[in-house]
């Protein structure tokens, strides 16, 4: 029984568009495919770009037919390693994507193992894997403390209760030492302080009055 696979060929440069990069590329493609089983269902052409993964539409659009999946196909057929990239990061992070999903990507010159065996390979894809799982770590505790900081301010607008409607009466006591009398001139926020203390009458946190925390009361009413 055959089985159905994509071909991906990659040129980097411009004049190798209309040269022989693709043919070469194609035929050995097609060649494996005739000895190995495999009905090339369609070519991906990556055309005049460099090795990186900025721009490769291509490819993505190959991805992305991979992914829905509709057709049953989940093999690519490249001629050799480097049609990937040059790059070896680049074409392990290329590779670990492909095992992520399941899917099976074949060099027709190096096999379909792609040199997993590879001691340097090897240590790549470790690297690759501890800096996902590293991103993965991140965006969850980023998300956390995200969630956190929105209950925290949630908490304050909804729970928490201004002096005026919490201890009125501690209000309506300041306002009254601060009130201004004849012959006198107001009475400072320590000494107000002081006499709210002496009352036994406490901040919302329980603690004693200070100056500044009753010209901050004051200032925010």
């Amino acid at each position: 029984m055959t089985e159905k696979a994509y071909g991906y060929l990659r040129v980097s440069g411009k004049g190798q568009v209309n040269g022989h990069g693709f043919d070469r590329q194609e035929q050995s493609i097609r060649d494996y495919a005739s000895k190995n089983g495999l009905v090339i269902e369609k070519i991906y052409r990556e055309e005049g770009v460099s090795g990186t993964l900025e721009n490769r539409p291509a490819l993505a659009e190959m991805m992305l037919s991979l992914e829905k999946n509709g057709h049953g196909i989940q093999t690519v057929l490249i001629e050799k390693i480097d049609r990937l990239a040059r790059d070896l990061m680049v074409q392990e992070a290329i590779i670990n994507d492909f095992q992520r999903k399941g899917f099976k990507l074949i060099s027709a010159l190096e096999g379909p193992n792609l040199l997993s065996e590879d001691p340097t390979r090897i240590l790549v894809r470790q690297v690759l894997g501890a800096i996902a799982e590293y991103d993965k770590s991140i965006t969850v505790m980023k998300l956390k403390a995200a969630r956190d900081r929105a209950r925290l301010l949630r908490g304050k607008c909804e729970g928490r209760k201004s002096y005026a409607e919490a201890m009125p009466e501690v209000v309506r006591e300041i306002r009254r030492l601060r009130r201004k009398r004849k012959g006198q001139g107001h009475m400072s926020y320590t000494k107000v302080a002081e006499e709210l203390n002496s009352r036994g009458m406490s901040t919302m946190t329980g603690k004693p009055w200070t100056g500044q925390a009753v010209q901050d009361l004051l200032r925010n009413l």
